[in-house]
């Protein structure tokens, strides 16, 4: 069989490219094809070693299990400073020949390459290698992400759908992220009423998960510009909600074993003594708490240190008050990575279950005449 390469795109950052992309190279890899995987164009990278990836490449490699070859699986990246020297003497970089290299390369070795866009459809385009751009050199047909509504997913989609069609690229359908399970029947319908208008095939609708969405202990840290003073082996706990010291209540605490507690640092020990005697009173065995932000000056006394270290709760300590650390937490928007093996799996399943992958296997292959 020939395919044609598969360019994940989506309507801006924060949509569900990366979530998307490990579901379908899953279950192409489930069904037997030798399957590629490509970040073209990164802007978030790591140094491992000598090498210099885009971020999405380390999560793919640890998924799939291959070796990271840094001009093949991510042969451009925009780091800083990256776009003024690009500007100052464009002529020094070679980037769609990287990419062309890249693609090359993969097409000798795999049945089909997935390749992950960057951000919105536009982006690199400053240096010609727009999203929409970047689809055509490869010869990729699109799977565009755009998260879930109606009015709104239905302009996002004309604009964004605009740039691939002004280069002559295939859609080969839309997968809608984050629809509220309740209205999805209404998205399907209206959405898809569009898409047909257009010619372009829906090709599932993903419901929101709100574990997708929860942020690390570690990412919480960072967010308040924190710093973890006590059980630092637990900054990959998750937060499913958050309480304010002020706000305890047996409602929440019986929600929830994922509970961010923040806290001014002065009312830290009245909050850990009410969330005590809460759960004696009412027989609550589990720590709801996966972790401590205290805000501010103040002290801990001996009892809140023990129940501290008593149920490993990781403490992060920083001068914001509690109205700043709780609007910097509310802002995180959290991307799946290897720390966060749940969405992982997650992921793949959701794809699995509510895409059609062989109405994209379809479309992705080329018929010999």
């Amino acid at each position: 069989m020939t395919f044609r390469n598969i360019y994940v795109a989506a309507s801006s950052q924060h949509v569900g490219k990366t979530t998307s992309t490990l579901g379908v190279v899953s279950a192409l890899l489930k069904r037997g094809y030798r399957v590629g995987y490509c970040k073209p164009v990164g802007q978030k990278f790591l140094d491992i070693k000598d090498m210099r990836v885009d971020k999405d490449t380390i999560l793919f490699a640890n998924m799939f299990n291959f070796d990271i070859i840094p001009e093949i699986h991510s042969p451009v990246i925009f780091g800083p400073g990256a776009v003024e020297q690009y500007l100052e003497k464009p002529d020094n970089f070679p980037l769609q020949q990287q990419i062309s290299y890249a693609s090359e390369f993969l097409s000798k070795y795999h049945d089909v390459t997935i390749y992950e866009g960057t951000g919105h459809p536009g982006v690199g385009s400053v240096a010609g290698l727009s999203n929409a751009r970047v689809a055509k050199m490869l010869g990729a047909g699109v799977v565009m992400i755009v998260e879930g509504g109606i009015g709104s997913t239905i302009d996002m989609l004309n604009m964004t759908t605009s740039l691939f069609r002004e280069e002559g690229v295939p859609i080969i359908g839309v997968i809608i992220n984050k629809v509220y399970p309740e209205k999805a029947e209404k998205v399907k319908h209206y959405v898809g009423k569009w898409l047909e208008q257009k010619n372009i095939p829906l090709l599932g609708i993903l419901p929101y998960e709100k574990e997708m969405v929860f942020p690390l202990i570690r990412t919480v840290a960072e967010a308040v510009n924190g710093m973890i003073t006590y059980n630092t082996d637990y900054i990959f706990n998750k937060v499913e909600s958050i309480i304010a010291g002020s706000l305890i209540d047996l409602k929440e605490l019986k929600s929830s074993q994922d509970l961010l507690l923040v806290v001014a640092t002065r009312s830290i020990n009245e909050a850990i003594k009410k969330i005590e005697s809460i759960a004696h009173l009412h027989g609550i065995h589990q720590c709801p708490l996966s972790g401590i932000v205290a805000t501010g000056e103040g002290e801990m006394n001996r009892q809140t240190l023990k129940y501290i270290e008593k149920h490993n709760i990781p403490l992060i300590r920083t001068e914001l008050d509690t109205y700043g650390a709780v609007l910097k937490i509310s802002k995180l928007e959290v991307k799946i990575n290897t720390n966060t093996p749940w969405k992982i799996k997650m992921a793949i399943d959701l794809i699995e279950k509510n895409v059609d992958i062989e109405k994209i296997i379809n479309a992705s292959l080329l018929r010999q005449n």
